[in-house]
C-alpha cells in the first residue's frame, strides 16, 4: 500500500492511545512516547506506526523528515466563545484604575458591549473575524475547537452566532463543534425575570435542534446569573430534548456547580475555580471532565486558580481550554494555556499534554477522532520545533508549532495557512 502521507524520522512521538475514555487522576501522568518512530497515512486515517527503520518498508506520496523533532496529535480546545462581534480592549485601563465590573457594564461595557457589536455585525463581518481568529488556534496547534453562542441573549443573534460556528467547519480545516450558550448572562428586560429568559432560551432548542445547529447546552451558573436550581432544570430541559450538557460552574463562588456538572452527567464542567471538597470528590466519581481556564484567572489577575492538582490527586479527569473571548480571556494561545499550567496550576508536563490531547476531546464527546494518534483514527498532527514534549512547557511566550497536518493533509506551516481541502466533519 503507498501512503499519501510519511512522516519520519521523529525524536518523540507522543500517540495519547491509552484506551478507552477520559483519564483520571494517576492515570493523567502516563504519556505513550515513541522514539525514533514514524506516521504513515492513508485517505486522512493513521494506518502506520512504527519505528523509523520499518518506515523503509512503504512509499509515500509524501515524505517528511521530522529531524528528531517532537510530534503530537494536534491540540483540542474544549471551551472557547469563538464567534463575537467588536472586542473590548478599552476596558483594559479601566480594569487597572480599579473600576467595578458593575460600573463597566453600567458605561455600557462588559459583556453588554459585545452582545450590542455581535447583534450589529452581519453573518459574513462574523464569519470573516472567527476565521481570522481560527487562523489563529491553528498556528498555534488546535486542530479541533468548540464554539460557544451567549453574545446574542436573543432568537436572532443567537442563531445568528450558531450558523456562523457550523459554516465555519464547514469551511474551515478546524473543527469546529458548537454549545447554545443563550443562558450566559441576563439581559437587563429580564433583570427582574431571570426565569422568563430562560423559557425564552428553552424555547429556541427545538429550532436548534432541527437545523442541526448546536450539540451542546451550557449555562453560566455563578452569583448573580444563575442559580444551582435554575440551572438543573434548564440542563434537564436540554437533556430531555437530546442534547448533551455541560456547565460555567464554580467560576467564582462555590455555589455547587461542580456537584450539578456530576449530578447530570454533564460530559464538562467549566472552570471549577470554586469548587468545593465535595464537588471534586463527586466529580472524581463521575465521567465528567473538568475543562479548566488559567487564562482567565491570569487575564482578571486573580490570585486564585482551579484547584488542579486537588482534583488529579483525588481522581479526577482534567482538560485545559483557553476560554477564548473578548472579555477575560482574549488570547488564542493554547501554549500559553499549557505555560500557566505548569507555573500557576502545578500540573506536571505528562498530565498537560494528557490535558490539551485526550481529555480535551472526550470532554466535547470527540475521544473517538481527535486528541490521539491511533490506527484508524483521523490524523491530525503537529509537527514541533522542539525536542521533546518538556521544551514546550519551559520555553514561554513564543510559537512551537512547525506544521499541522488536519486528517493527513497540510494545513499550515510557519505562518502560511493553506486552502482548506480536506473532507467536511
Amino acid at each position: 500500500m503507498k501512503l499519501d502521507l510519511l512522516v519520519t524520522n521523529i525524536g518523540q512521538l507522543l500517540t495519547m492511545d491509552h484506551g478507552n475514555g477520559p483519564l483520571k487522576g494517576a492515570d493523567m501522568s502516563t504519556l505513550p512516547v515513541l522514539t525514533h518512530a514514524s506516521v504513515g497515512v492513508k485517505d486522512g486515517k493513521v494506518v502506520f506506526i512504527g519505528p523509523r527503520e520499518e518506515a523503509k518498508q512503504h512509499e509515500a506520496e509524501t515524505v517528511i523528515d521530522a529531524k528528531g523533532k517532537l510530534v503530537t496529535p494536534g491540540l483540542v480546545d474544549p471551551h472557547t466563545h469563538l464567534v463575537f462581534g467588536g472586542s473590548r480592549e478599552h476596558e483594559m485601563m479601566l480594569k487597572q484604575q480599579g473600576v467595578p465590573y458593575l460600573d463597566i457594564l453600567k458605561q455600557g461595557g462588559g459583556i453588554l458591549s459585545t452582545v450590542a457589536a455581535t447583534k450589529k455585525a452581519t453573518e459574513e463581518e462574523l464569519l470573516e473575524k472567527g476565521s481570522f481568529h481560527l487562523n489563529r488556534l491553528l498556528s498555534f496547534g488546535v486542530t479541533t475547537v468548540e464554539a460557544k453562542s451567549g453574545y446574542g441573549l436573543d432568537e436572532e443573534t443567537e442563531l445568528k452566532q450558531l450558523r456562523v460556528a457550523k459554516a465555519l467547519n464547514e469551511q474551515h480545516p478546524v473543527e469546529v463543534i458548537s454549545t447554545f450558550l443563550g443562558a450566559h448572562a441576563i439581559p437587563p428586560q429580564y433583570k427582574d425575570d431571570s426565569n422568563a429568559f430562560l423559557d425564552e432560551m428553552v424555547r429556541m432548542l427545538d429550532v436548534i435542534k432541527e437545523e442541526e445547529l448546536a450539540e451542546f447546552v451550557d449555562i453560566f451558573c455563578e452569583t448573580g446569573v444563575f442559580t444551582v436550581e435554575q440551572s438543573r432544570a434548564f440542563l434537564q430541559q436540554a437533556k430531555a430534548k437530546g442534547f448533551d450538557v455541560k456547565i460555567h460552574a464554580d467560576e467564582i463562588d462555590p455555589l455547587g456547580g461542580t456537584e450539578l456538572a456530576a449530578e447530570l452527567e454533564a460530559v464538562s464542567g467549566d472552570h471549577l475555580v470554586g469548587a468545593s471538597d465535595q464537588g471534586i470528590f463527586m466529580l472524581a466519581n463521575s465521567d465528567t471532565v473538568a475543562v479548566l481556564l488559567p487564562g482567565t484567572s491570569f487575564y482578571l489577575a486573580k490570585e486564585k486558580f482551579a484547584r488542579a492538582r486537588t482534583m488529579i490527586d483525588n481522581g479526577c479527569a482534567v482538560a485545559l481550554s483557553t476560554d477564548f473571548n473578548p472579555g477575560s480571556s482574549p488570547t488564542e494561545n493554547i501554549q500559553f494555556i499549557m505555560n500557566l499550567a505548569a507555573l500557576k496550576l502545578k500540573m506536571k508536563p505528562e498530565e498537560i499534554w494528557n490535558a490539551v490531547t485526550v481529555n480535551a476531546a472526550y470532554a466535547i464527546n470527540r475521544g473517538n477522532r481527535a486528541g490521539q494518534i491511533k490506527i484508524g483514527q483521523q490524523a491530525d498532527l503537529v509537527l514541533w520545533d522542539a525536542p521533546n514534549y518538556e521544551y514546550v512547557l519551559y520555553h514561554y511566550g513564543v510559537n512551537h508549532v512547525h506544521a499541522v497536518w488536519k486528517q493527513g493533509v497540510k494545513v499550515y506551516e510557519r505562518g502560511i495557512f493553506f486552502e482548506r481541502n480536506v473532507p467536511v466533519s
